[in-house]
């Protein structure tokens, strides 16, 4: 199954978070790209994953990151279904007034992504 939501042109993300009225206030855009690996984080081989997302949950967290302090704006995608190696298991992009904060939300915001939105299966050959 694949992920209902289009990937996203980061491009665009960009442009249109500095078209907004916020922007002003913008010192560092942080991104995110997550990507399926050939090994697991114990060390074994890893041919793909199956990646389930809880899309409601998924909503909550960026909404709650959009209130972390000295954030202006919070762009997620995760995909979804069978994937391979090399294949993106999210974007997430995190903009705001100083290095400290966006760093720290982008951190935490990709956490919770991994702890209480994503479902993931490794495959094994």
């Amino acid at each position: 199954m694949p992920s209902p939501e289009p990937r996203p042109s980061l491009d665009a993300w960009l442009a249109d978070i500095k078209a907004t009225g916020d922007a002003d206030g913008i010192g560092m855009y942080l991104m995110h790209n997550g990507v399926v690996r050939s090994y697991s984080r114990d060390g074994r081989p890893v041919t793909g994953m199956v990646l389930g997302v809880d899309r409601e949950r998924l909503a909550e967290i960026v909404e709650s990151a959009r209130l972390m302090e000295g954030v202006s704006a919070v762009r997620v995608w995760v995909n979804e279904g069978e994937l391979a190696v090399g294949d993106d298991i999210m974007y997430v992009i995190v903009a705001g007034d100083i290095r400290d904060n966006v760093f720290g939300a982008l951190q935490a915001l990709v956490k919770m992504i991994k702890t209480e939105v994503v479902a993931e299966q490794e495959l094994r050959p």
